[in-house]
């Protein structure tokens, strides 16, 4: 348990800095279901954020997407689309570097609710390597949380795509 305590004190510390800090851009987990809420949810919220880019990693077709961003009243020249990932570890490892070559050091992060803690854990290991903090924003969903087991599983993956650069999508992928 000692050796824990200087893990939670570090993460608790992480937290409070990102409460100060401004994000520049915001960045949207694709995959929700047809109903886009997640592409919805960030529609709405880039009104409060008129100068900042948007980034969205997979997640619905692109005419789809720019129709509710355009249908909201949300210029689409905000939108940076990226379709390369293929699960939430590679939703971070196909645009960190992106990210970072732009200059930007924090994010708005969106993603489901039931998938923030997830997101949370990769976020925190893939972002934090390259200096990038975020703050989550949940969107609202009647799912329960996923299991632990995803988030310690993909946990290890942004480990191992740290250390070595491969994230085992497809390895994952086969498994499921």
């Amino acid at each position: 348990m000692a050796c824990l305590l200087p893990l939670f004190i570090w993460w608790g510390c992480k937290a409070v800095q990102n409460q100060f800090v401004q994000p520049q851009a915001i960045l949207v987990l694709g995959g929700s279901s047809r109903l886009l809420e997640r592409e919805k949810f960030t529609a709405k919220l880039a009104h409060q954020y008129p100068n900042i880019p948007i980034w969205i990693s997979g997640g619905s077709p692109p005419q789809y997407t720019k129709k509710i961003f355009t249908s909201a009243g949300i210029d689409p020249q905000r939108l940076n689309l990226d379709y390369e990932a293929v699960d939430t570890v590679t939703n971070f490892t196909t645009l960190v570097d992106e990210l970072r070559s732009r200059g930007i050091k924090s994010v708005y992060l969106i993603t489901s609710d039931f998938h923030m803690r997830r997101a949370s854990i990769v976020g925190e290991i893939i972002l934090g390597s390259r200096g990038i903090n975020f703050k989550p924003v949940s969107v609202p969903s009647d799912n329960s949380p996923e299991p632990m087991q995803k988030s310690i599983r993909d946990g290890a993956r942004a480990v191992i795509w740290v250390a070595t650069g491969y994230t085992g999508a497809n390895h994952v992928k086969n498994k499921q």
